[in-house]
């Protein structure tokens, strides 16, 4: 079975998460892939296949005789579906020998342009699968799911020698807490890849370092007919500490390695104010001196209106994966091999997010992320194509190899 073939099926289960949630999956329903998922490992021969209790899949694909000592390497894919389109109901669409042109959505009529997706004439000639324009197509990260499970078949159908496979699938990737209750140890690898990511060759070693920060404004209210010298208007000290940030510092000013403050929410009135922001930078160092500039103008506010007008929280959420994976770099070393043989040239970006990886490397299972071949995630216009899966099952395969003599 090719891999776009299982992913026609697994779209079809319905496995959005809930960021509202304080359960552990946040929805029952991903319950219904993992089983699933379970069911399809034990019929491949990987008889430790369990769900636990929180909704992660976990399986061990044993050595071949004579590769027995070879370190276990890991391969991880969620099960979740995004949150921002519907992700119940998906109905694939098929378009074999597809001719890189505009795609019409049969169930709404809306267009997939060439125009704002330049990249699909690339694709001329490839087996396009879409869903129909009401709900995503899943294929982040059911794809991934699929080019797991496929290697796994490739491996044993062919009689590929190999060490010690372990596959994970887990929940709420989405609404980031698909690591927070992975057990690293009883998976029993050595290191893992997450295969996460976007095009067939992507290997994305580097991640943003990641922080949330809280402003509360404390104001004085006083009538406005007699409010000289003595209002303090939460409000505009509010505006006055957004004003002092770096304008330029914004998402929408930045690309590649290019760090930022996110303005994500405001409330207020005269009394009290509070903005939400996220800060994000790839290096350590400019990291840390962007909470610090923060911390700064808070001071100079309070110097200004008085001591405690204006709180301050900071909270770190994650870290570069690369400090991590440094001492590892095998992993993109042997991943640069496995691509290459694939027929594939490297593709290398910085993640400007966070990923499973990175959070599992800082739990001890050093973690870079691998491509499925798909594109416009968390969508209506989310796609992939079966050749570009291909590839990516042929790249976990390549690993499975270069990884058997590795003690």
């Amino acid at each position: 079975m090719r891999a776009y073939e299982r992913l026609l099926r697994y779209v079809k289960v319905y496995t959005t998460s809930d960021p509202d949630s304080a359960t552990h999956p946040t929805t029952e329903r991903q319950f219904d892939l993992a089983r699933m998922l379970v069911e399809e490992l034990q019929e491949l021969g990987l008889a430790d296949a369990r769900v636990d209790e929180h909704c992660y899949v976990y399986a061990t694909l044993p050595a071949t005789s004579g590769y027995e000592a070879a370190k276990g390497l890991g391969f991880i894919a969620h099960m979740d579906t995004a949150p921002d389109a519907p992700g119940e109901g998906v109905n694939p669409q098929i378009y074999p020998d597809y001719d890189g042109g505009d795609v019409t959505f049969p169930a709404t009529g809306a267009v997939m342009t060439v125009r704002q997706f330049p990249f699909l004439a690339k694709l001329k000639g490839q087996t396009l699968i879409t869903a129909d324009g009401t709900t995503l197509l899943g294929a982040d990260d059911k794809a991934g799911v699929a080019e797991i499970m496929t290697m796994l078949e490739t491996l044993q159908k062919e009689n590929r020698p190999h060490g010690k496979i372990c596959v994970a699938f887990t929940p709420d990737e989405e609404v980031g807490q698909g690591a927070d209750l992975f057990d690293v140890e009883g998976f029993g690898a050595a290191y893992a890849y997450t295969v996460d990511g976007d095009e067939a060759g992507e290997i994305s070693y580097e991640n943003f370092n990641a922080a949330a920060a809280f402003v509360t404004v404390h104001g004085f209210s006083v009538h406005p007919g007699s409010a000289k010298n003595a209002m303090i208007n939460a409000q505009n000290v509010a505006i006055e500490f957004h004003n002092a940030l770096p304008a330029y510092d914004r998402p929408e000013n930045t690309e590649n390695r290019e760090g930022f403050f996110h303005l994500c929410s405001m409330e207020g009135d005269v009394s009290g104010a509070k903005l939400g922001y996220i800060i994000r930078d790839h290096s350590a160092t400019t990291f840390a001196a962007r909470k610090e500039m923060m911390e700064h103008i808070a001071a100079i506010l309070n110097e200004k209106y008085g001591e405690g007008t204006v709180e301050l929280e900071i909270r770190d959420s994650y870290f570069n994966m690369i400090e991590k994976i440094r001492p590892h770099f095998h992993l993109v070393e042997n991943a640069r091999k496995a691509i290459r043989a694939a027929g594939l040239e490297p593709i290398e970006p910085p993640v400007r997010g966070g990923t499973d990886g990175a959070t599992l490397s800082f739990k001890g299972l050093p973690c870079p992320n691998l491509g499925t071949g798909g594109f416009n995630y968390h969508g209506p216009c989310e796609g992939i194509t079966a050749e570009a899966m291909d590839k990516a099952t042929d790249i976990l395969v390549n690993l499975a190899d270069l990884y058997k003599d590795v003690q």
